[in-house]
Order: structure tokens, then sequence, then C-alpha cells
């Protein structure tokens, strides 16, 4: 019985850093194809003129060369960064930019708010 008392402690904290860590890594994944779309774009056009210039070089893995360099290193710096947020002890609760994270925030409930509420909101009777 104390055996399993004393170790639950460090498979909780491992749990809570795995899901921070995954947690972090959905986040980045996500905003780096959403927001960062624009450097998307231009780091594909930097890797179509990589994959033309080394076609002379080497003609039949160029194009393979370029996808994984460029995959890999969006991965490697997804990964880190997720490491070092998880590392550094930032929760992704605890980011008030992330707000579908909010678990209370999303339980109140929102009541609509009309173009004619700054006029007729004050109104108590008819």
């Amino acid at each position: 019985m104390q055996i399993s008392n004393r170790d639950s402690w460090q498979s909780n904290y491992l749990l809570a850093i795995a899901s921070s860590f995954l947690l972090w890594t959905f986040t980045l994944t996500v905003c780096f194809l959403v927001v960062g779309f624009p450097v998307v774009v231009v780091l594909m056009t930097v890797g179509v003129l990589a994959a033309i210039i080394l076609q002379s070089i080497l003609p039949a893995s160029a194009i393979l060369l370029v996808t994984g360099s460029i995959l890999g290193a969006t991965a490697v710096a997804i990964l880190v960064s997720s490491l070092l947020l998880t590392i550094k002890g930032i929760d992704p609760h605890d980011v008030r930019w992330l707000g579908w994270l909010h678990e209370k925030e999303a339980k109140q409930q929102i009541l609509p708010l009309y173009a004619s509420c700054p006029l007729t909101c004050d109104i108590s009777h008819i």
C-alpha cells in the first residue's frame, strides 16, 4: 500500500508533463499552420528554388532532400519549442490568448448583444 502511494505522485507528475508537452505541440502546430501561413508560403518558395538548384547536382533525390529537410526542420522547431515551454513550467491553460483551453470561460453563458442595446438597455419598463 505504501509503495503505490509513494509512487503515485511520480506517475501523476509524468502524466501532467506529457499532457502539457502534447498540448503545446498541438497548439504550436496549429498556430504555425494557421497564423504562420505567409511563412509557410515563403518557406515552400525557397524550397522549390532549392530543389530546382539541387536538381542539377542530385537528379534523383533533390526534391526528397529538400522536402525532408523543410519538414524535419519545422517539426524539430515545433518539438523543441514545446519542450522548452514545458520545461519552463508554462502551462497552456495559463496563457490568456488560448481561449479555447479555458473551461470555466467556455461554460459561462454568453448573453446576446444587439445593435440597439445602447438605446434600449436602460429602459426598465414601457
